[in-house]
């Protein structure tokens, strides 16, 4: 069975040791992605305090630049938006995010409908407010 690993060459760089994407059989389990831009710290929808952190957010901004970030991945990988089989979320405030979140994701996925799981989380390794993992199919 073929088990290769995959990063794109657009995608924000990962925070630790592990690969964008991991190829396993006709299935790509994505690594959790957020909505940080490659070769730069800036995350989009977030204004930083000089402490390092969140002074505030946009939930919007940073649902848009995940579900791009993934849309890379999964391209560079070989497969597609339309591929994506299942979905698990994670929010750091499903109180005020979910809403919205909920809302975006429903655009998005208009067409294509995966499983999805949503789980809110006390907090994110880098300060993001939305982290997305997503197996689908090549």
């Amino acid at each position: 069975m073929i088990n290769q690993k995959f990063d794109s060459s657009k995608a924000p760089e990962p925070v630790g040791a592990y690969p964008h994407a991991r190829k396993v059989g006709d299935l790509l389990f994505l690594s959790g992605v957020g909505p940080r831009e490659r070769g730069t710290k800036k995350i989009p929808g977030v204004e930083l305090a000089e402490d390092g952190s969140i002074k505030s957010y946009d939930i919007a901004a940073q649902c848009h630049s995940v579900f791009k970030n993934i849309r890379y991945i999964l391209e560079d990988a070989g497969s597609s938006w339309d591929n994506i089989v299942d979905v698990t979320v994670f929010l750091t405030n499903m109180k005020d995010d979910f809403k919205t979140y909920n809302k975006l994701y429903a655009e998005y996925f208009k067409d294509n409908q995966p499983c999805r799981t949503t789980l809110e989380i006390n907090c994110l390794p880098t300060p993001i407010g939305i982290e997305l993992k997503v197996i689908a199919t090549i």
